[in-house]
């Protein structure tokens, strides 16, 4: 399979060649015939079948597109895949109706999805030479989307709630007059996003590019976060802050030591 060797977004700037290449280009990731062929047959008869014959054909012919498929995967109805070659699932993921698996890249490692994690409907998972990372058990909710031009990290057991924005890069040079804003994308200064583990971002909340969370955390509704968040908070507002912290109630410290004092008996 023939690798994209130049920027693929450089494609809707105008370069010239055939439409045929640029749709290759675009979203298949490859100029090879046998890749173009197969990802066409397959989606052209199996993305909208509805009900459960959908889904068993999908599970069945959607993995020969991918760069790795587990077991078990579950694909809805009309789901996107660009670079599907660069799409990886975990075991017993599920990938909603209407989800953009976009993996787009000249040189990305793409979209990486472990095991049991959940893509909601309408959601956006979108690279521009960048990659995405989610971890185990991840929920990312419906109308969601997560865009990373150099690294997006979701942890294990995270909660992305409905309509949130995940910006991994993307920021514009406002300070640069010799181009247009759409051309000044400052993505060799684009830091990423990394989310630890156990969070809960809450719904309609912007995360932008260089923001840290860390485990424990759940950021409330509405807010947008531009610096780091540190672990076990609340934060929340525009620009967010930490509110309070998570403080475990006497009732739950009192059984966590009822736990590990019943645990250490039954070792020793």
């Amino acid at each position: 399979m023939s690798e994209i060797t130049f920027k693929v977004q450089d494609e809707v700037a105008g370069r010239k060649t055939s439409a045929m290449k640029k749709y290759q280009d675009m979203v298949v990731g490859s100029r090879d015939l046998w890749p173009l062929v197969k990802y066409e047959l397959i989606m052209l008869f199996v993305s909208s079948i509805p009900g459960a014959l959908g889904l068993v054909l999908r599970g069945k012919l959607y993995p020969l597109l991918l760069g790795e498929c587990g077991r078990g995967v579950v694909f809805g109805r009309n789901v996107t895949l660009r670079h599907p070659h660069k799409i990886r699932l975990g075991n017993r993921v599920i990938i909603d109706d209407n989800v953009m698996l976009d993996a787009k890249g000249a040189s990305n490692a793409g979209i990486a999805i472990a095991n049991d994690c959940f893509v909601g409907r309408n959601s956006i998972l979108s690279c521009k030479d960048g990659d995405i990372d989610v971890g185990e058990r991840a929920n990312i909710g419906f109308n969601a989307e997560i865009f990373s031009c150099s690294k997006v990290r979701i942890g294990a057991d995270n909660l992305i709630s409905a309509y949130t924005y995940v910006v991994g890069g993307g920021n514009y040079d406002l300070n640069r007059f010799d181009k247009t804003i759409n051309r000044s994308l400052r993505e060799d200064r684009a830091r990423g996003i990394v989310l630890s583990d156990n969070i809960w971002v809450g719904t309609h909340s912007v995360l932008m590019d260089g923001v840290t969370i860390g485990t424990g955390t759940a950021v409330a509704a509405g807010s947008v976060v531009t610096g780091p968040i540190p672990p076990d908070v609340i934060a929340g507002g525009t620009p967010a802050r930490v509110l309070r912290e998570r403080v475990p109630t006497a009732e739950v410290k009192k059984s966590a030591l009822l736990r590990n004092s019943t645990f250490e008996g039954f070792t020793s």
